[in-house]
């Protein structure tokens, strides 16, 4: 088949979407696919790459960059590629142009709903009392797009409740997105990396190390972390806590662990190379988040695959993901939140196991059967296609 892949974030961007449709993009290939993507102009990006195509785009709310809804250029050069379906990955910018590629050219349009908007209305509204105007905005955003697509997939059952509570009332396929697990489990070879960056960190082998892989922003809730984190780091100088990404929160983190006297505890790596990722989560013993804006949380299931045990805030992304004693464990106090890290770092034994369950756990994730699992929907939509253009 031949695939267009509408986003409007993209490499060399690095976030869960970006690393969700490359993996897609790969193994759709591998499967025989040729695969299109559409997306914004980056000003690091200095020349073309086979099959990408960029429109105009403008920095929007610091985080995103908003591309153009429609270009009839690119629209004229979309007609000659013969595309037989439309992914689209966003509700906005691309998404919308993808939309309309799919109804001019008159072929299914397939939708991954990736992002829970209501949870970042911030970046836009600065006015608190404005807030619940702007997520009710962004829930019938997501719910007209969603229903004018042939096919939404979700990765989580936590996302296709919330979209039937928006009245989505389109077909929703629950598919997990894969990863790929080589990348974290082939880091436990390269010893040799892990210890120069720990070294250049300053983190002594003897040291316990709590990791945070994400962006840092408020809607990941790290604020919540480092003060349950406080009377702990004080009482353990051996423990560190290792913070691999960046954000728009990064200031007001830093100032935070400073103010509580833990910021020698306290690492901002900064962001990393999406292929250097897996050394760095080797340096953690225990992964750790208090997110409650994932729609599927790959870092945990990244950091699992790395043979990690994670311990984080309940929430229903982590259904199917998260199996208490088995590769970690939920909490929803501080309390919980200690008692977790002190079963698992106290005892060598406890943390093996919940090692060997974590790596054992993520087993179904793997970007193969994602892909495969996508291609199968693509060939099922494609068919009704046929079908209901020959009734007509």
């Amino acid at each position: 088949m031949r695939i267009g892949l509408f986003t409007d974030t993209y490499f060399p961007q690095i976030n869960g979407v970006v690393s969700s449709i490359c993996m897609l993009k790969e193994n759709l290939e591998k499967l025989g696919h040729q695969v299109f993507v559409f997306t914004i102009t980056d000003p690091t990006v200095t020349k073309d790459e086979p099959n990408i195509y960029r429109v105009p785009s403008l920095p929007f709310a610091k985080a995103w960059r908003l591309g153009m809804f429609y270009h009839p250029r690119l629209a004229r050069t979309i007609k000659r590629l013969q595309l037989d379906v439309i992914h689209t990955h966003t509700e906005f910018s691309l998404g919308i142009f993808g939309r309309a590629m799919a109804r001019e050219l008159q072929i299914p349009l397939l939708h991954t709903y990736h992002t829970i908007f209501e949870n970042y209305t911030h970046y836009i509204v600065k006015f608190p009392a404005l807030e619940p105007i702007a997520k009710s905005a962004v829930r019938k955003i997501s719910a007209n797009f969603c229903n004018a697509v042939d096919r939404v997939i979700v990765p989580t059952e936590k996302v296709k409740d919330l979209l039937l509570s928006y009245q989505v009332r389109q077909k929703i396929s629950v598919i997990p997105t894969g990863i790929q697990l080589h990348k974290f489990s082939n880091a436990k070879g390269k010893s040799n990396a892990i210890l120069k960056i720990r070294a250049d960190l300053g983190i002594r082998q003897t040291d316990r190390v709590l990791l945070y892989v994400g962006r840092l922003a408020v809607e990941k809730n790290i604020g919540e972390l480092i003060e349950s984190l406080k009377s702990y780091l004080h009482q353990k100088q051996e423990m560190k806590f290792v913070l691999i990404g960046d954000g728009p929160a990064k200031g007001d983190l830093e100032e935070m662990t400073k103010s509580f006297g833990i910021q020698e505890q306290t690492f901002f790596v900064g962001e990393k190379p999406y292929a250097e990722i897996g050394d760095y989560y080797q340096l953690g013993d225990v992964f750790i988040s208090a997110s409650q804006s994932e729609t599927q949380g790959l870092t945990y299931i990244e950091a699992m695959a790395s043979g990690l045990p994670v311990v984080a805030k309940a929430d229903r992304c982590l259904d199917g993901v998260l199996e208490n004693n088995v590769n970690g464990f939920t909490f929803r106090d501080k309390h919980e939140l200690q008692s977790a890290l002190d079963w698992i770092l106290s005892n060598d034994f406890e943390k093996e196991r919940l090692s060997h369950g974590a790596i054992h756990s993520v087993e179904k994730f793997s970007d193969v059967y994602y892909a495969k699992k996508i291609e199968a929907i693509y060939q099922h939509v494609w068919n009704v296609h046929v079908i209901n253009k020959k009734v007509s």
